[in-house]
């Protein structure tokens, strides 16, 4: 279950955003996407998507795809932060007020 970039960008060149995963499913259809697109597209999570990179952080990408990324696509991709990681995995910095003056401020 995995497509490319460049298959998925295609399939939605024409997507009117925001869209829903159904919406996404239906233009992928009606641009004539492959099966293994269209699998991608089912399996991300119901939401709305605001623009086509929502779409793509959620769509599981084959590895030979990743391979196949030119070195400005990585790199662009690489200073987009912690890719396929829900919120909570991510390392959040502290509150410097809350560094600066403890958590319990005078109580």
């Amino acid at each position: 279950m995995s497509t490319d970039r460049p298959t998925l960008k295609a399939a939605l060149q024409d997507a009117d955003f925001p869209a829903s995963k159904e919406q996404l499913i239906e233009q992928a259809e009606q641009a004539g996407a492959d099966q293994e697109t269209l699998r991608a597209l089912r399996s991300i999570p119901p939401a709305d998507y605001e623009n086509y990179t929502e779409v793509a952080r959620s769509v599981p990408f084959s590895r030979a795809s990743e391979d196949e990324e030119s070195d400005p696509e990585k790199a662009k991709r690489a200073r987009a932060g912690k890719d396929r990681l829900a919120e909570h995995q991510t390392e959040t910095p502290a509150n410097p007020i809350v560094e600066e003056l403890g958590e319990n401020r005078g109580s």
